[in-house]
């Protein structure tokens, strides 16, 4: 395949043929949720242990999931809500995609693991997949480390660009309100001191400046800056994306400094923002990128890709992973790369993304959406992001808060215009409870503004969604 021949569509995904449903039934059937007659009371979640046995890194969980197809998740007793974050952005193409959950179980009844110290045959077909796919549709000329997450992914970026740098070059810049990972290096990457508290010393090396300010970042740059190291649209920040043009102007000042540009695309990356990476809207090309979270559609994975003159600063001992880049995981990326590419999963996302901000902008109490694709951030005229995330949940629509007024929404990019149509009314009347609580003048039905108003859905079958992605279609 030439350089310059784009991803075929068709492109075969492994030598073996996938199982057929009836095949891959008497394993377990993952493509339709089973009855609850037929779920375990394990899974029920009686009987089951305390969660006294876990670390206390998490607060109360409000409800447990115990199956899910599509859009749809469903708790221990049953009862449906609608996933409008897709597990923090990555189920991108919904939960158990048919694709994907064939793959895993094929590989898993193959092979699971062999170490680094072999090859497997999967690796290399899902790198040059993503350094097409950087490219946008053409071989970006890179190469790619594989590892378990998204902070790993960064930690190599970090670790690369200070051997690309040399002796003495080992500062990386970054930006306030940007999240990185929770690993000591990036979570001083991390621009929020709150989250440093506690962990003090961190590693030395790391500096903060204003996002979306090019002449921060000139002043900052010393002799002994490797990288710059930013997120397209922070995520955890807020949904906060910068002026047009932001991300060309860093590349031309890293440019001219002799500084490496990297490119964090763990929340934005393969589609969800209507590009296969949000440093395409800016049309620029950094020097490394880091993927995780929708990469193995919920199987862990993450990847730093590089320029390849970047990435042959590592030698043979710099960097590893144990499980990074085995065949399970391997097997979960290229089908999930495959199907997006097929589906074209980046128009689908933009689409869908300009009806889901156009209704949400309607809704009473939302004062702006930020955000592109299918990546937004619903604004509100006062801090009460939590509290309307918990009432959404109570009605049966999962979202999350990003800012004190901020609520996250980042559904599965196969969502489709029924289920857009659903959760912006689950949302309108969730912010409408809250504010009326408070006595801010919300009413409890939370009616979007204009809008053709129609009641909750229950859950559909495989038919009734096809036909709510053909009207989507039609209509965008």
């Amino acid at each position: 395949m030439s350089k310059s021949e784009p991803m075929s569509k068709s492109e075969p995904m492994s030598k073996s043929e996938p199982m057929t449903r009836a095949e891959l039934g008497k394993v377990s059937d993952p493509l339709r949720p089973r009855p609850m007659e037929q779920v375990s009371q394990a899974e029920k979640g009686e009987g089951k242990s305390s969660r006294d046995y876990l670390m206390p890194t998490y607060g109360d969980v409000p409800v447990t999931f115990v199956r899910a197809v599509g859009t749809e998740l469903f708790d221990a007793e049953g009862r449906r809500y609608l996933d409008f974050l897709s597990g923090l952005a990555v189920t991108s193409l919904g939960h158990c995609h048919q694709a994907v959950s064939q793959a895993i179980a094929l590989q898993a009844a193959t092979l699971v693991h062999v170490s680094n110290l072999f090859g497997n045959e999967l690796a290399p077909q899902v790198a040059s997949m993503l350094d097409r796919l950087i490219g946008g549709g053409v071989h970006a000329g890179g190469q790619v480390f594989f590892a378990n997450s998204g902070a790993e992914a960064n930690e190599c970026a970090i670790k690369l660009a200070r051997r690309y740098g040399g002796w003495g070059r080992y500062a990386v810049i970054s930006a306030y309100g940007s999240f990185h990972g929770r690993t000591l290096a990036t979570l001083h990457a991390t621009g929020q001191p709150s989250k440093h508290e506690g962990f003090q010393p961190l590693p030395d090396g790391f500096r903060h400046v204003a996002y979306a300010d090019p002449a921060a970042i000139k002043e900052a740059i010393r002799p002994d800056v490797a990288a710059v190291l930013l997120e397209a649209i922070q995520g955890e920040g807020g949904i906060v994306e910068p002026p047009s043009g932001y991300l060309s102007e860093v590349r031309q000042i890293c440019d001219e400094t002799g500084v490496l540009l990297i490119i964090d695309e763990v929340q934005t990356g393969l589609g969800r923002t209507g590009k296969w990476f949000a440093f395409h809207h800016d049309k620029v090309q950094p020097d490394i990128v880091t993927v995780a979270k929708a990469l193995g559609n919920g199987f862990p994975v993450g990847a730093c890709w590089a320029r390849k003159e970047v990435a042959s600063a590592f030698h043979p001992g710099d960097h590893a992973s144990t499980f990074g880049g085995q065949p399970l995981a391997m097997a979960a990326a290229r089908a999930t790369l495959q199907t997006m590419v097929d589906d074209d999963i980046p128009s689908r996302a933009a689409g869908m993304g300009g009806l889901l901000a156009g209704a949400l902008a309607r809704l009473d109490g939302v004062v702006a959406v930020r955000g592109r694709g299918l990546l937004l951030g619903v604004v509100l005229g006062k801090e009460c992001a939590n509290q309307v995330a918990g009432r959404a949940l109570e009605l049966g629509l999962v979202v999350n808060a990003v800012a004190p007024e901020v609520v996250r929404l980042a559904p599965p990019l196969t969502v489709t215009k029924a289920e857009i149509q659903e959760g912006v009314n689950l949302l309108g009347a969730a912010i409408g409870t809250v504010l009326a609580e408070a006595g801010e003048g919300g009413t409890e039905g939370g009616v979007a503004r204009g809008a053709d108003v129609k009641p909750p859905l229950v859950a559909r079958g495989e038919d009734d969604d096809a036909d709510s992605d053909k009207d989507a279609r039609e209509t965008l």
